[in-house]
């Protein structure tokens, strides 16, 4: 089964983002597909107890490592329009991005609205300037006012998250299963309340910079036994692959070395280099190559 985009997603997807903070693409995905996900997740939404504390809702379920609990999950985490725009949004600031999670969850009703937040919070780096990750919110059933669907502030993004003070109303971000509601890192944003008599279900998957610890520990979520089995793009993601120079190795290799079992033998530490940095060891290299055996060259 794959997941396809079913509208055209570019330039102005990623000005959007950039210009708001936020963007919403309308039938990303096959609604039908989204429903099969559901389907795969409602045992473990049922099984799930309800979240502990204020910020993550007591009246809110939530679970993760999504990829292991519906076949399906691999062909949304890897949606190309979506990929695009994260790419786009992102890849001034890194070498390669990373899955940061893949969390489902259900609010449901008396559910309070969440404290608005920032999710770039969980690192402390530089604010205003760097976008460290994008939001990718799949709605599993119809986000409405009424049942809580995600407030997100247009242009609390960027240079704004420095303000203390909020300068604009929040938005519903209305939308039905098959639509796709991104943000960034940076923007003002948390689920609404659930005043109706029906659960509010959706996934968030999003994406942050390769060098970064993500929120949900990947490795731990789907150690080599399990990631093994997924596209190859997907195993990098999920963090088997090295964010160049040499970030995120095992033994000096890339940790999809794993996938052929744990090694019994030492391991050669290979270089794992960016064009830039391997053309300038090559000319370090051969500058000490070309000079005289002893000595330097006269």
């Amino acid at each position: 089964m794959s997941i396809t985009p079913i509208v055209a997603t570019g330039f102005d997807e990623v000005v959007d983002l950039f210009a708001d903070g936020y963007t919403i693409l309308r039938g990303a995905a096959d609604a039908s597909k989204i429903a099969e996900i559901e389907a795969d997740l409602a045992d473990r939404y049922d099984a799930t107890p309800f979240c502990e504390g204020g910020f993550y809702g007591e009246r809110t379920k939530r679970f993760g490592r999504l990829l292991i609990h519906s076949p399906h999950m691999a062909d949304l985490v890897l949606n190309p329009a979506i990929l695009a725009i994260t790419e786009a949004a992102l890849g001034s600031w890194c070498d390669r991005i990373q899955l940061n999670l893949a969390q489902a969850i259900e609010i449901h009703p008396g559910a309070l609205a969440q404290f608005p937040h920032r999710d770039q919070d969980m690192w402390a780096g530089e604010i205003g300037r760097v976008e460290y990750l994008v939001n990718v919110m799949w709605p599993l059933t119809p986000f409405t006012r009424e049942n809580g669907a995600t407030l997100i502030w247009p242009g609390s993004h960027g240079a704004e998250a420095l303000s203390r003070e909020v300068k604009c109303d929040p938005i519903v971000a209305e939308a039905n299963p098959g639509d796709a509601i991104v943000f960034l890192g940076s923007t003002l944003h948390g689920a609404g309340s659930n005043r109706s008599t029906g659960v509010r279900r959706g996934i968030i998957i999003s994406y942050c910079l390769g060098w970064l610890k993500p929120y949900e520990n990947q490795w731990l979520a789907y150690p080599p036994e399990i990631a093994r089995t997924f596209p190859a793009e997907l195993s990098a993601l999920a963090g088997y692959a090295q964010h160049r120079p040499n970030l995120g190795n095992f033994e000096g290799q890339c940790p999809s070395v794993l996938f052929r079992g744990y090694p019994t033998d030492p391991l050669a530490a290979i270089d794992a280099l960016r064009p830039d940095q391997s053309a300038m060891l090559s000319e370090h290299v051969g500058r000490q190559r070309a000079e005289p055996a002893g000595g330097e060259a006269s």
